[in-house]
């Protein structure tokens, strides 16, 4: 049996019983709306019994009224009967509009309506008139004849609810019939194509199950080899080396694999159908506030998303690491949502790798600046030594004198170096406010000797009033990096310069505000290769060759990363266009008040 063929007898054995249904269907409705009519007018006839209730009591108590403001008259007891002025010809209408709706005739409530107005005029009206004139109301004849209004009146009244209870009775045993009639015509449909259903049931399952048998044959074959496939898939997806948490479209867990059991704490078996949020519970590494999980983040975007930060995950038993971690949907072939992979690492080690290398840094720089210092303070000391070895020998006063002088100025040079140095290892535990020229000119003064050696002249412009926030001793080492970096690569007579300047407005290109300050060092060096360019930022990728580490370029933008700034580069290596051009730009705020 080919598709077609099977898609014909599928066709026919859904027809079939859907045309029954329709026809049963057809019945139904038209009996449900036969019995909804007749419903319809059994309601309506109960809200015609209850208005004629109604109006029965209504007619007592306005009777009652006014027998007692007759015998006390005491306005208060004619209430009920001023009120069924309105209410009483209302009830009334009520009835009057529901026989109409019915096609019954309305003679009777007309009537009532009537002798209802008559016994208002002929005898309420004029007997309570008579009251309020002070009259004698005692008389038998006029009361006799109110209360014969009256009884006529009531009399009227229970004629009308009788004719209605009798209306209602054949309405009700009307829709019983319909019910019964109803349920025998779907019994015989039903019973009916119950037979043909069967028949024509059996003659095609027939059919299909010798296909089947053959299909089946064929599908054993192919059982084992699906079954393996699956199999190797799974044990792929649980060997993968990042952590891997698979959930349905609402955000329940359906799949861990080993390494997300070992980093989030939880098994499969418990994790299972439980809200991501208790499994893979992340916060800000800084902030510790609750991040938003790249399950409900792929909801939102419906795209892929990969967040790659401060983000602390929080495990079962209370510890923390830190991780990197992205998400992306799985959408079936109509693209429908059918669920959410994450995948998310380990980079604790990473991160600890990189505080290695930040310290391996630090010793560097420290390092250098050693030599510089050591370096910087030998010159004034031999200056010194030989000038008190001079004031030991001369006899003059007034030469003595100068030595002196020279003396003095030696040990206020090696002060000054001394300052600097303690002023670039003190290091700030919260963001202080910085003078930018400041900390350039204490920078200026630890390199002054090796630019001079090097016969480099150093340009500056900066101003007095740029002020920022931040971490001066990190800053003051971003600038010794970068400046002796241009040093480096400046001949001897060469020149650098260094430009501070106020940033306030939008950038160009990326349309964002920002508010800062702006430093560029500028070299006249030869310049840096484009391919050396790209990896200018990345670890231990130097153009120094053994003379340098790596690592001071990747360190400085850490710094200014962590301040909130950028830094860039630009490089020409032309005959007649060369050097480079480090760009840092540094937000007024300092990295506390951003985070707040």
């Amino acid at each position: 049996m080919n598709l077609t063929q099977f898609h014909r007898i599928l066709t026919q054995m859904l027809l079939l019983p859907v045309l029954a249904l329709a026809v049963m269907a057809t019945v139904l409705v038209w009996q449900m709306r036969s019995a909804e009519r007749t419903v319809t007018a059994i309601q309506a006839t109960d809200e015609s019994i209850a208005a004629g209730i109604r109006a029965e009591n209504i007619l007592v108590d306005e009777e009652t009224g006014l027998r007692g403001f007759q015998i006390t008259s005491e306005s208060r007891f004619l209430g009920p009967y001023i009120d069924s002025v309105q209410s009483f010809p209302q009830q009334l209408d009520l009835v009057r509009r529901n026989l109409r709706q019915q096609g019954q005739s309305t003679h009777l409530v007309d009537a009532i309506e009537a002798g209802e107005h008559t016994w208002r005029v002929s005898f309420a009206g004029p007997l309570i008139a008579m009251v309020k004139a002070g009259g004698d109301t005692r008389d038998l004849s006029q009361n006799l004849l109110g209360k014969k209004q009256m009884d006529d009146l009531r009399d009227r009244v229970g004629d009308l609810l009788e004719q209605e209870s009798t209306l209602r009775a054949g309405k009700v045993a009307k829709w019983r019939t319909q019910v019964q009639r109803t349920i025998g015509v779907l019994l015989l449909l039903m019973l009916a194509a119950g037979i043909i259903i069967s028949v024509s049931t059996i003659r095609q399952l027939h059919r299909v199950s010798d296909a089947y048998q053959v299909t089946l044959k064929n599908l054993r074959l192919h059982a084992q080899a699906t079954f393996e496939s699956e199999e190797r898939l799974r044990t792929t997806l649980r060997s993968i080396g990042d952590g891997v948490i698979v959930c349905a479209p609402d955000g329940t867990v359906e799949l861990l694999n080993i390494v997300a059991q070992e980093l989030t704490g939880w098994s499969e078996q418990e994790a299972f159908s439980r809200p991501l949020e208790d499994v893979f519970h992340i916060v800000h590494e800084t902030t510790r506030q609750v991040e938003e999980t790249p399950v409900a983040k792929v909801k939102r975007l419906k795209s892929v998303v990969t967040l790659a930060g401060q983000t602390v995950l929080i495990r079962r038993d209370g510890s923390e690491i830190s991780i990197d971690h992205s998400g992306a949907p799985i959408y079936d072939r109509a693209g429908t949502l059918t669920g959410i992979v994450m995948v998310f690492r380990d980079i604790t080690p990473a991160r600890h790798a990189q505080s290695v290398l930040l310290a391996t840094e630090k010793l560097a720089v420290a390092g250098r600046l050693a030599a510089t210092i050591a370096h910087e303070m030998h010159n004034p000391l031999d200056s010194v030594s030989n000038l008190l070895y001079l004031l030991r020998e001369e006899k003059d006063p007034v030469v003595s004198e100068h030595y002196l002088d020279l003396a003095q100025q030696e040990l206020a040079r090696m002060g000054q170096v001394s300052r600097a140095m303690l002023g670039l290892y003190r290091e700030a535990k919260t963001p202080v406010p910085i003078n930018v020229k400041e900390m350039l000119e204490s920078v200026f003064v630890l390199l002054d000797r090796s630019l001079q050696q090097g016969q480099i002249n150093l340009e500056t412009h900066l101003p007095d009033d740029l002020r920022i926030e931040g971490f001066p001793a990190e800053l003051r080492q971003v600038f010794t990096n970068l400046i002796a970096n241009a040093a480096d690569a400046s001949p001897p007579g060469g020149r650098i310069g260094i430009l501070a300047r106020r940033e306030s407005g939008k950038t160009p290109g990326s349309g964002l505000v920002r508010n800062g300050v702006i430093v560029e060092v500028c070299d006249s060096g030869p310049g840096i290769d484009p391919h050396a360019l790209e990896h200018i930022f990345e670890p231990f990728f130097t153009t120094k060759g053994e003379l340098g580490t790596g690592l001071g370029l990747w360190f400085s933008r850490g710094i200014i990363d962590k301040h909130g700034g950028t830094i860039d580069i630009q490089s020409h290596t032309g005959l007649e266009k060369h050097g480079t051009t480090i760009t840092v730009f540094m937000p007024l705020t300092g990295p506390a008040n951003r985070q707040a």
